[in-house]
């Protein structure tokens, strides 16, 4: 057995480089809001924020998609495919899939030109906003190629590859700070991810031992689809667009609701905490896969039930330490990030809190759920989540108008714990199956 390939078998470093690479992609994150705060006026920065929202539509938007062929592509790789009653997995699926995606991304830019030259999006930096956009969008095909090569058992090799690419991203957002046209480090970082991405699709071509023609065979994988699973998709496409507008649409009603500048930030700041948490939780997760897939496919139960205590330990670990922290020095990071342009209190770092711990049990189930192919169940639980996202807003501003952002807060966080209750149910209703 290769060393590549030891490492790969090997769930606790599979875990450490996982982490590793979500700890980049945390910085990145940061360093995105630490460098535009500061190079774009105020005015400009809430539009970039909205933008960011809608980029963040995108990315959401690739999970049910990508869930979809890692439920399918590992129950091919694992040997367990040739009897399906959805016809089992095939080759043309890819492209088909692919095709999708293009399409999503496709549609996405139309969205944002119209809303450039229609004003619904005001900047005087067009080029800027569509340049980074587009980075945004490339997490779609990376996302795929992430999904198909952890299915095929080559976690290991992607997360080096995107390590190296987000050293060098962070890097390029570092040095606009020293005088690098924003523009300029933008489109590097579009043409870092290109290569990147690229790469990792000819690795899964390989592997698989795919012909080119598998790739535009359009008409065949999509009859396939067609015929024998069209039902996943539109159930994991409603289930993402319920969930992708669950946590994303604050930033829109809270943009109707008020132009005060510090609602928006507040939120913002518990996106970038949720983000994060949900990235650890992710990393964790999908390091055990492929034993909670083997064991959940051959039918070991208590197997099942074992990986699923230890991953909701792990997430309520995490989501613990990190309220933890949070509560010591959420002040100071919010005011070296925003660059003092607002203030959070005890208050308000309490319901995030709060709010953290209750996201790492949904994330456990969503992810684990997913990976099992069980998209109509996920949208059944993800809707009371949905309701409680698009009325916290205006229900926050009609019940408690002097203290909007408290409310909202508070209101989110118990959605959140509502949402996280009913996982559990279904998390315990799987492990008895």
């Amino acid at each position: 057995m290769s060393m590549l390939a030891r490492m790969e078998a090997s769930a606790r470093i599979l875990a450490l480089v996982k982490l590793a690479n979500v700890g980049l992609v945390m910085i990145w994150g940061f360093a995105v809001t630490f460098v535009f705060v500061r190079v774009l006026p105020l005015a400009e920065f809430q539009a970039f924020l909205l933008l960011v929202a809608f980029g963040n539509f995108t990315i959401s938007a690739e999970f049910g998609l990508t869930s979809i062929i890692y439920a399918r592509l590992r129950r091919f790789w694992l040997g367990s495919d040739e009897e399906a009653a959805d016809g089992g997995f095939r080759l043309e699926e890819m492209g088909v899939l692919f095709l999708f995606l293009g399409l999503l991304i496709a549609g996405a830019v139309v969205l944002l030109l119209g809303a450039l030259a229609l004003g619904g999006l005001h900047t005087a930096m067009p080029m800027l906003f569509l340049l980074f956009f587009l980075t945004a969008c490339l997490n779609l095909p990376a996302l795929l190629a992430k999904r198909a090569l952890a299915a095929i058992d080559g976690n290991f090799l992607w997360e080096g590859l995107d390590c190296a690419r987000r050293v060098v991203t962070i890097g390029l957002l570092a040095a606009i700070l020293f005088g690098l046209d924003p523009r300029l480090s933008v489109a590097l970082q579009l043409a870092i991810s290109v290569l990147v991405i690229g790469y990792a699709i000819v690795h899964v071509h390989r592997r698989l031992g795919m012909r080119r023609s598998h790739w535009f065979a359009f008409r065949v994988g999509g009859g396939h689809v067609r015929r024998h699973y069209l039902r996943d998709i539109g159930a994991s496409a409603a289930f993402t667009v319920s969930d992708i507008i669950a946590y994303n649409a604050p930033y829109f009603t809270i943009a109707i609701a008020t132009s005060d500048a510090r609602p928006m930030l507040l939120f913002d700041f518990f996106f970038k905490m949720s983000r994060s948490l949900s990235m650890l939780v992710r990393a964790m997760v999908e390091a055990a896969l492929p034993r909670i897939t083997r064991a959940y496919h051959a039918g070991e139960g208590a197997r099942v039930r074992q990986l699923l205590t230890r991953a909701l330990g792990a997430a309520l670990f995490f989501a613990l330490a990190g309220s933890a922290l949070l509560i010591l020095v959420g002040c100071w990071l919010f005011d070296k990030l925003f660059d003092g342009r607002a203030a959070i209190d005890q208050a308000d770092l309490g319901l995030t809190a709060l709010a953290l711990v209750a996201l790492s049990v949904v994330c456990v189930s969503v992810y684990v759920q997913a990976a099992l192919g069980r998209f109509a169940h996920l949208l059944q639980r993800s809707l009371p989540f949905l309701a409680g996202s698009l009325l916290s807003v205006p229900l926050a501003g009609a019940l408690w108008p002097d203290r909007f952002d408290l409310g909202f807060l508070g209101l989110y966080a118990l959605t959140l714990m509502l949402a996280a209750g009913l996982h559990l149910v279904s998390l315990r209703r799987l492990v008895r199956a």
